[in-house]
């Protein structure tokens, strides 16, 4: 009987520990805690460009959403006419004396008021040199106007049919700052002769020409100031589903022979197009927090650079411990991830706070798109990936022995 003796083979090697997600976080946050300050100053850059961009995209969405609030309360469904030029003969048109009667007569309009300018001036008195004007405007004004603009007295009250025949003025919200009154019972001097002041108006958004104007009551205008009766606005409030169909005909019906001496605007487009031009600016610092990630993005793939050169023999020792190069990469890349996420938290919290408190400044609702919140942490993780990317490479690429030597 033969007896065979077995000489023992080679060891198997042992398979390499396979690193679950949570284990790849831990690395990663390992190398964010031993070097803090570090990994602050990395984040920073990755914080104010997530903050300028989550500022840019909610400052405007909060402005709109004031516009709309603002138009809800005013009603987009003003109108107002003027005269524009003569077609032939040249200087500006008139608009009729009857023209509150003729606008009446279109179907879907509600109310209407005129207003008329005047070539007298308004000072504080008769001290005052004449030229010395303030850019303020006489207006005369029907009882209606208040109502159909849809405005609001600070003090006092408004003109009406009593009052509309004696000196009296109203002021708007600019004219009652430039001429020093904020109260009524307060005197100006009207070519020569004292109005009083009845009323102070608040703010007019959609008529910014009341704001800067004295307003006196239509007859008083006529008989002491020389006004001829010829109005030069016309304020309209029409149903809101027939604004186009009452400004398309609203023209011809005040002047049926020369329609185009006419000139027929909606304040409510000019607001939004003041807000509009307010926020031109939002793609500038829009590009500003894109410059400023871009920025931040090569400073955490520096910061990372440096790791990996200063981490050497901790890399050469967890390979010659059986880690493999996916796993190394993987660390570092997990590092500079959580480095940028960091950042961009502390991105999108600044940017809430700049947000909320420019739109208490403004009086604005603060409006935060989700999208700008979580879109702002995810474009940070992003740019912490692809900043990441070559360093965690390099990292991976060392053998053991080289990283140790």
């Amino acid at each position: 009987m033969t007896t065979r003796t077995l000489v023992p083979g080679p060891a198997p090697l042992p398979r390499p520990t396979r690193l679950g997600p949570g284990d790849v976080l831990g690395h990663g946050l390992h190398g964010v805690r031993t070097r803090p300050l570090r990994a602050v100053l990395s984040a920073l850059g990755i914080a104010i460009g997530i903050a300028a961009i989550v500022a840019v995209v909610s400052i405007p969405a909060s402005s709109s959403r004031a516009l709309q609030e603002q138009l809800a309360a005013l009603g987009t469904n003003l109108l107002h006419a003027e005269p524009g030029q003569r077609m032939l003969g040249g200087g500006e048109a008139e608009l009729p004396t009857s023209s509150v009667a003729l606008v009446r007569r279109i179907g879907p309009v509600t109310a209407a008021a005129v207003t008329g300018r005047t070539s007298a001036t308004v000072r504080r008195t008769g001290y005052v040199d004449a030229d010395e004007t303030s850019g303020l405007s006489l207006l005369a004004a029907t009882p209606e106007l208040l109502q159909v603009l849809n405005g609001h007295l600070h003090a006092g009250s408004f003109l009406d049919a009593a009052n509309s025949r004696f000196p009296v003025v109203v002021l708007g919200s600019v004219a009652a700052t430039r001429l020093g009154v904020r109260e009524p019972g307060r005197q100006v001097w009207i070519d020569g002769q004292w109005f009083t002041v009845a009323g102070v108006l608040d703010a007019m958004p959609l008529a910014p020409e009341i704001e800067r104007s004295v307003l006196v009551g239509w007859e008083v205008a006529q008989a002491r100031l020389g006004f001829g009766g010829h109005p030069t606005t016309v304020y309209v409030r029409a149903e809101e589903s027939a604004v186009e169909d009452v400004r398309s005909v609203l023209a011809a019906t005040l002047s049926p022979q020369r329609p185009g001496e006419v000139e027929v605007t909606r304040p409510s487009e000019a607001l939004v197009a003041k807000r509009l031009s307010e926020s031109s600016f939002s793609a500038l610092f829009l590009a500003l927090g894109g410059v400023a990630l871009l920025v931040g993005g090569v400073g955490v793939a520096n910061t990372m650079v440096i790791s990996v050169l200063e981490r050497r023999r901790e890399i050469g020792l967890r390979r010659a411990l059986g880690a493999t190069q996916r796993q190394v990469r993987g660390q570092f890349l997990a590092e500079s991830v959580l480095l940028s996420l960091l950042g961009g938290v502390v991105g999108v919290l600044a940017g809430v706070g700049v947000t909320a408190g420019y739109a208490l400044t403004q009086d604005w609702p603060a409006v935060l798109p989700p999208l700008a919140l979580f879109g702002g942490a995810g474009v940070a993780a992003l740019v912490g990936a692809i900043a990441g990317a070559y360093p965690a490479m390099r990292a991976a690429r060392l053998t053991p022995t080289e990283a140790l030597a």
